[in-house]
């Protein structure tokens, strides 16, 4: 069992994580963060501000990466006192792998990549997991932790991380555009914003539900709503002119991919 994890670098994604897991119901005492700049964690969560004063506390077996990939060097030999023998090191850093963990954190037992997005916060996120290190109690420990952030999954292939974070981790950003710009298709048709705003959320909503409980796939779902010569089936003719809308994804999925490469080496 996890007994004690130390979040270093408590961010949007660490902060969404943090909540998740309290809401969770996961005990505040086995949870602490290290963050100079954070005002404040939630109660029962203990916040350090120096590494030295998380090391000296002690009594955490793992810890959770929320810095910048770009920091890892700089950041990566102040915190050894806090990742050495028995802690298991987990990173949100995107494109590190796990080589560049073993190199960073030495003395750790194992080394953890994980890649939530932001609906952790309300437990709804898929969370991707690659390690080495680990035995079967260890692996199936830090699955359950972050299992409970939504849909936890072991990631075979560790060179599928970067597509598959781009897939599961990236995407909400790009549902998120979607949705502003099917609003703002509506607005320029003459909708005024407000309306098409709440109008574009709640259809989303419902719709991702829906998909989410379906015993077909999403495809399927989309040619029931779309009846033969009818509203619908005009709209998704756009659409699926020339796989417009799979090659606009197909490109999208690959840059971001290719920058969690890029970021592997520094760039």
């Amino acid at each position: 069992m996890i007994n004690q994890l130390l979040i270093i670098g408590c961010g949007n994604m660490g902060g969404a994580m943090l909540a998740g897991w309290l809401a969770a119901g996961v005990d505040s005492g086995r949870l602490a963060v290290l963050d100079p700049a954070l005002p404040e964690t939630p109660p029962g969560v203990v916040l350090y501000r120096s590494a030295d004063e998380a090391a000296a506390a002690g009594g955490h077996d793992a810890v959770l990466l929320g810095i910048k990939p770009q920091q890892l060097g700089a950041l990566a030999p102040g915190m050894q006192g806090l990742t050495g023998s028995g802690v298991a090191v987990c990173s949100l850093l995107a494109g590190i792998t796990l080589d560049q963990l073993a190199a960073a954190f030495p003395q750790a037992r194992a080394q953890v990549r994980v890649m939530p997005n932001l609906a952790a916060r309300i437990n709804k996120s898929p969370v991707i997991l690659a390690a080495r290190g680990l035995d079967d109690d260890g692996q199936n420990d830090l699955f359950a932790l972050f299992d409970a952030l939504g849909s936890a999954v072991w990631l075979a292939d560790e060179a599928q991380f970067n597509l598959v974070t781009a897939l599961a981790g990236s995407g909400p950003g790009f549902v998120y555009r979607f949705i502003d710009a099917l609003a703002g298709a509506a607005v320029d048709l003459g909708l005024d914003e407000g309306t098409a705003g709440r109008l574009a959320l709640a259809m989303v909503e419902g719709a991702s539900a829906l998909a989410a409980a379906a015993d077909v796939s999403p495809g399927t779902l989309a040619d029931r709503v779309a009846s033969p010569g009818g509203m619908t089936r005009e709209g998704l003719n756009v659409l699926d002119e020339g796989d417009a809308l799979r090659r606009l994804l197909t490109a999208t999925l690959r840059a971001t991919a290719d920058k969690g490469a890029m970021l592997a080496k520094g760039s």
